[in-house]
């Protein structure tokens, strides 16, 4: 937190108060309240038909991305660069934002040209993305659980993020509320994505530290996203209770 920033007016406990929802379960195992709340498989179809299910279904646009292909062993980003920073999930080409489509018959063409391809979809244009380290990702669902507040659909990230799906239009205000919750937005790991960027939807693998996972896989459910007015305060909550552990 900022020096000249004033503290958040809500203490921060310290443990779950009784009666409070346990945090979801993780990564495919069970909530503690019984109900399912995990990560979904890294198998859960090809990677042609999780993209014509998001364009299909949810009517979010989708692009090819690049692929993993094998080399000395391992594995390697089909973009050819030995440092590559996000092997296997980034956009192709650079007129990638020209490609995305919500037409279920051109995604399908795409992926036969190459069936490896991940599954990228562009933000800011039916959703944007709040990001935050994945620990602080379960306490908040938790915590929206408790307060009633319905999340969208959440991707988990092998890197240890987890990815809130809100309204578009929703990063270009995030920074302004947190500042009004009395943080900082340089003091919290909460990251937003919108115009320009883009997300990588499961089963998508992130080179050799394995898949993209649905932490809240899409449902009729969650059909209606969220504001970011919605899930910046539990997001930032959780984010600054983390950083203080």
């Amino acid at each position: 937190m900022g020096a000249t920033d004033s503290a958040p007016t809500e203490a921060v406990p310290t443990d779950s108060a009784p009666g409070e929802a346990p945090i979801p379960g993780q990564r495919g195992e069970p909530a503690a309240n019984g109900r399912t709340g995990g990560a979904s498989s890294a198998e859960d179809g090809s990677f042609e038909e999780a993209a014509v299910r998001c364009a299909q279904e949810r009517h979010w646009e989708v692009f090819p991305g690049t692929w993993l292909v094998a080399a000395g062993g391992g594995q390697r980003c089909s973009c050819g660069a030995a440092a590559c920073a996000a092997p296997g999930a980034h956009p192709a080409q650079s007129d990638w934002a020209g490609l995305a489509t919500g037409s279920a018959h051109t995604v399908r063409r795409m992926w036969q040209r190459q069936p490896r391809a991940s599954v990228l979809l562009p933000t800011g244009r039916t959703f944007d993305v709040l990001e935050v380290p994945e620990g602080a990702g379960f306490l908040a669902l938790a915590r929206m659980e408790r307060q009633g507040v319905q999340a969208g659909p959440v991707v988990c990230t092998p890197d240890g993020r987890m990815q809130f799906l809100v309204l578009p239009g929703g990063a270009a205000r995030t920074a302004s509320l947190v500042r009004r919750l009395g943080w900082a937005p340089s003091a919290l790991r909460l990251a937003a994505l919108g115009e320009g960027g883009w997300l990588a939807a499961p089963p998508t693998r992130l080179g050799g530290r394995g898949p993209v996972q649905w932490a809240r896989r899409p449902t009729d459910a969650n059909r209606w996203l969220p504001d970011a007015e919605e899930v910046v305060p539990p997001l930032a909550y959780a984010c600054a209770r983390e950083a203080r552990a």
